[in-house]
């Protein structure tokens, strides 16, 4: 039996795969990203969801062959590094795990743990991508002076587009309503306090208001629609760093896939796949064959030496399909 868990922005997804390709049981906890919190929260919500996995499943952690952590923030702090690596131990009773960022865990669902590159665009977004060996990661500087295309990035344009509408330095669109609806809003100004008094700036909170810019622009907003665009363009400039970096030959074919809600967005993954087109012609744009976390638990076997054989990967992807692309996002 293998543990999956995929920490993120929002929430944190928990699985346990079986040597079948069964995924025996599911569970959800907070987020896990720990730097507004104190690092603490990451023990409490492992431990959290550690146990309503096994609960559901009827078994205990140490039935756990296997496990991969993969938690938002790892390796962005050095100094926090040994108390992360420690802290799957406390909850699971063993040292049968790894850690890393989560990143890997989008990396090895949507490309079943083969060469090659994925970019995850939810809450934040980053690049991970992997050839003959060599892991390569680009982006995910966070949300002041980073995560370009991501919900947050997203956001956080829509909320100054919604201010200069609101002046008259826009003209005004379906997004000023979609928010005013979405913050109920008493007047334009209250959007002040609400993220920043009300929301004390919650990085979740404001990340959210990218399905808003989305809404607004399916209702035909070109401020919206704008801003989708070029978070789509940011994400493939993402990709071709990657892949420079990476190393693959100019006529070698690149397989992409992506991971994230913002890609649950139609405008995004148009420019995106755009972006990539225009950028080199080999790459390979593939739909995510698993959600990060099912990828966490594969790369749990992958590790442990016992990868899952073919037609345990086949019975997990037919289980997979019924979720859409997205669905476990950042």
């Amino acid at each position: 039996m293998f543990l999956g868990v995929d920490g993120g922005g929002t929430k944190t997804a928990f699985c346990l795969v079986d040597r079948s390709g069964q995924v025996v049981a599911r569970a959800q906890a907070a987020s896990s990203y720990y730097f507004s919190h104190g690092i603490d929260l990451v023990e409490r919500v492992l431990k959290e969801g550690v146990d309503a996995v096994c609960t559901a499943a009827g078994l205990t952690p140490a039935d756990v062959e296997y496990a991969f952590f993969g938690l938002p923030g790892y390796g962005e702090a050095a100094g926090d590094l040994p108390v992360l690596n420690a802290t799957p131990r406390a909850v699971l009773g063993h040292d049968r795990y790894a850690c890393d960022n989560d990143m890997v865990c989008g990396w090895a669902g949507s490309l079943g743990a083969l060469d090659g590159i994925n970019v995850i665009s939810g809450t934040g977004s980053m690049t991970y991508g992997e050839r003959l060996g060599k892991g390569v990661r680009v982006g995910g500087w966070g949300e002041i002076f980073g995560d370009e295309g991501s919900a947050y990035w997203i956001a956080i344009r829509g909320l100054n587009a919604f201010s200069r509408m609101s002046d008259g330095r826009l003209p005004e669109g379906p997004l000023s309503e979609v928010l005013r609806r979405r913050l109920d809003l008493a007047s334009d100004l209250d959007v002040i306090d609400v993220v920043h008094n009300r929301w004390q700036g919650d990085r979740g909170r404001i990340a959210a208001l990218g399905r808003s810019v989305a809404e607004a622009a399916g209702l035909g907003d070109e401020a919206a629609a704008a801003i989708l665009t070029e978070a789509g363009r940011e994400l493939a400039q993402l990709v071709e760093v990657t892949r420079e970096r990476l190393e693959f030959g100019p006529d070698e074919t690149v397989p992409v896939s992506y991971s994230g809600g913002t890609f649950g967005a139609g405008t995004v993954l148009e420019a995106f796949t755009t972006g990539l087109k225009d950028r080199f012609a080999h790459y390979e744009l593939r739909d995510p064959l698993y959600e990060p976390v099912v990828g966490a638990a594969l790369y749990a076997a992958k590790l442990a030496g016992t990868p899952l054989d073919r037609p345990a990967l086949d019975a997990l992807r037919t289980a997979s399909e019924s979720l859409a692309p997205g669905e476990d996002g950042r």
